[in-house]
């Protein structure tokens, strides 16, 4: 059974960091392209970044880029998503998912497991 559970959620102040993880089960890196997403309430999930199950090439909304690295464990089972100089409108419930395509997506369409979420807040 494929799972994914992500993890390392919390209040933060702008500023700030936090790191996300996203583990997988069932599967390994090398099967799936993992994406990260956000969601607030009243709109749409957001992609924020992915990485690709081949050659591990990574992709980062243009709101995150500089600030967020997206990286797989040699073990190929966890994803984590570093997030620095963290802003208040970062806030949001984080979700990880899995795309059997050798190219990651930055978009909701076409990830079919999906994670639980996790809550990061970013305020003063």
């Amino acid at each position: 059974q494929l799972q994914l559970v992500e993890s390392g959620g919390g209040l933060v102040q702008p500023g700030g960091s936090l790191r996300l993880s996203c583990v997988v089960s069932g599967f390994t890196l090398n099967d799936y392209s993992i994406g990260w997403f956000r969601q607030v309430p009243e709109k749409e999930r957001e992609a924020v970044s992915c990485i690709s199950r081949i050659g591990k090439n990574t992709k980062y909304a243009d709101s995150v880029k500089g600030r967020f690295t997206i990286s797989g464990d040699n073990a190929g089972d966890t994803v984590y998503l570093q997030m620095n100089s963290l802003k208040p409108e970062d806030t949001g419930i984080y979700y990880c998912a899995a795309d059997r395509g050798y190219v990651c997506l930055m978009g909701t369409f076409g990830y079919q497991y999906w994670g639980q979420g996790a809550q990061v807040t970013v305020s003063s």
